[in-house]
């Protein structure tokens, strides 16, 4: 009898430890600024438990469509540890200029950015990820980190260079999104001075830790929204 519980026990943790997203969703957002929408965004996740694949696509709405005709792509793909993502190919690109990209070769422990004709290539850094893979890192974490007062240190890439960020924590949230009312837990980016924009990401801690909403706060005050309207397949 004790055996037999023994392994249920064993079955149910193991089943909790290897919860994944769904092998395909699609998120849709709209992003405002100063209260104004101007722009949607989405974003495909897609995977097999090994391997996973992200793309980003955002193109101007309301007034934002009369003043950019552009299309914002970002796309990346890599690997799915215990510990979560390993980027290994990211590229951005606005409209028609070409693309930036970042290759990470974890084999050789380097990293090789390309942008304006240029090919950089440098040491891999603890911690790294492009600002993609990033937001989906948590929702492949079998249990992620993320008590109140946790800081979290980071380096993205966005193929241009490294940029070193530190967030902590700031707790548990309901948050209201046209996509439904949904428990969060709420990251704050800590500013290194006054101007130094600040940033807020919400993850839903009952959605695999999908990134919900992102505010961008710029040195100048003006604030970038970017909050979840759906999730689809």
């Amino acid at each position: 009898m004790t055996r037999n519980l023994a392994f249920v026990a064993a079955c149910i943790f193991a089943g909790a430890s290897a919860a994944q997203p769904p092998h395909k969703l699609s998120l849709t957002y709209d992003v405002s600024y100063n209260g104004i929408v101007a722009a949607e965004l989405t974003e495909v996740l897609e995977h097999d438990g090994k391997r996973f694949s992200l793309s980003s696509e955002g193109r101007g709405k309301g007034i934002g469509a009369l003043l950019y005709h552009g299309v914002a792509k970002r796309w990346c793909r890599g690997e799915i540890t215990s510990a979560g993502l390993r980027p290994l190919e990211y590229r951005d690109q606005r409209g028609d200029q070409p693309a930036t990209v970042a290759i990470f070769d974890w084999a050789r422990k380097t990293l090789t950015q390309e942008h304006d004709g240029k090919n950089e290539t440098t040491n891999l850094v603890p911690a790294l990820h492009d600002r993609l893979s990033f937001l989906y890192n948590f929702a492949f974490q079998s249990a992620p980190d993320l008590k109140p007062g946790k800081e979290i240190k980071v380096t993205l890439t966005d193929g241009r260079g490294l940029t070193r960020f530190q967030y902590k924590v700031a707790g548990r949230e309901m948050l209201k999104t046209p996509a439904g009312e949904l428990e969060t837990v709420r990251l704050v980016k800590q500013r290194e001075n006054q101007d130094d924009k600040g940033t807020e990401i919400w993850f839903a801690s009952g959605r695999d830790y999908l990134p919900v909403r992102i505010l961008v706060v710029e040195s100048d005050g003006v604030r970038i929204d970017q909050v979840l309207t759906r999730i689809g397949n």
